[in-house]
């Protein structure tokens, strides 16, 4: 039989957790062309620097109520009101990589994107994600991509 004292002791370990697993790190895309990033969790605190492209992919690493704490690919942090947030629909490539007409790499290559490029990502699978730029369509692997879990 449980002590008083050890039950105790087990719930505030399961609300320990259970709060950990609200602050799980997910990648986000920028939902508007004009994106304020604030030094802290409130329209009350001054903003830090303002993002200047859609869809651009950022990483959550904290939430507090409505506010995310935000970093990117360059390791800019900061926090964004959830509005401006939408779930992850695009990717910078990390190296330069190539466009597959198919899943595969046997498959016909289309295009070669160099490092940098953002992509629009329309759907993924185990390794690989259908993308599209504003030139081509096709697939990419998943490695060196930053925007993808």
């Amino acid at each position: 039989m449980l002590t008083r004292s050890l039950k105790k002791i087990i719930i505030l370990l399961i609300f320990f957790f259970s709060s950990i697993s609200n602050a799980e790190e997910i990648f986000l895309s920028l939902k508007k062309n004009k994106v304020n990033v604030r030094y802290g969790p409130s329209f009350e605190f001054p903003i830090k620097f303002i993002y200047k492209k859609i869809n651009f992919p950022i990483k959550q690493i904290d939430k507090k109520e409505n506010f995310r704490r935000i970093i990117d690919i360059k390791n800019n942090s900061g926090w964004i009101h959830i509005s401006q947030l939408k779930k992850i629909n695009s990717v910078i490539t990390l190296k330069d990589k190539i466009i597959f007409k198919k899943p595969t790499i046997f498959s016909k290559p289309i295009a070669k994107i160099e490092k940098g490029r953002l992509l629009i990502i329309q759907s993924c699978d185990v390794d690989w994600c259908k993308i599209k730029t504003s030139n081509f369509k096709g697939w990419i692997d998943k490695k060196n991509l930053w925007g993808v879990n």
